[in-house]
């Protein structure tokens, strides 16, 4: 009983595959874009471009990547390609760790005045921000993120664009003062 099921399963993502053939299958659980019926032999929309790949321009003047366009990979979570919208805040901070899968730690450097001194003092906040599989990111890179509808616990930022990739400087350097 239990084996005729699993096996119907498996023919179902099987057949699914063959129709997305240019798809990433690198999870446990079958990838498919949420826009795109997969059990259709033409497209009907006219808003897929490439073998029925979905992407999307989120304006602010922010260009799509040619990943986003001509990739492979499948992540509801991207600006580009996924189920989110960018509204609210534009950031820019340096990447301090990518470690996480599709996460990164950005680093946001400012100054706050101490009025009894006169003075300021350099302060820091860091934010987990979503990184989408079209960007290719390493620590010490600044970067552009839009707020977006909460994705996890913390995460309420994505990555729109790299506006420097990383240079001599050092992961904790107060770089923007």
């Amino acid at each position: 009983g239990r084996e005729g099921a699993c096996i119907g399963l498996l023919s179902v993502a099987a057949s699914g595959r063959a129709i997305m053939s240019g798809v990433d299958q690198t999870k446990s659980s079958f990838q498919k874009q949420e826009t795109i019926f997969v059990g259709s032999k033409r497209m009907l929309t006219k808003k897929v471009g490439r073998e029925g790949r979905y992407w999307k321009n989120v304006g602010l003047g922010i260009k799509t990547p040619k990943e986003a366009i001509d990739g492979n990979y499948i992540d509801k979570k991207c600006p580009f390609t996924g189920n989110v919208t960018i509204r609210g805040r534009l950031l820019s901070g340096t990447v301090t760790k990518a470690k996480m899968d599709r996460t990164i730690i950005v680093r946001r450097d400012y100054l706050h005045f101490i009025r009894k001194y006169h003075r300021y003092e350099k302060r820091h906040k860091t934010l987990p921000v979503h990184c989408s599989p079209c960007f290719r990111i390493s620590a010490g890179d600044q970067v552009l993120v839009g707020q977006c509808r909460p994705l996890s616990k913390t995460v309420r930022f994505n990555v729109l664009k790299i506006t420097k990739k990383a240079g001599g400087t050092g992961k904790k350097g107060f770089e923007k003062f």
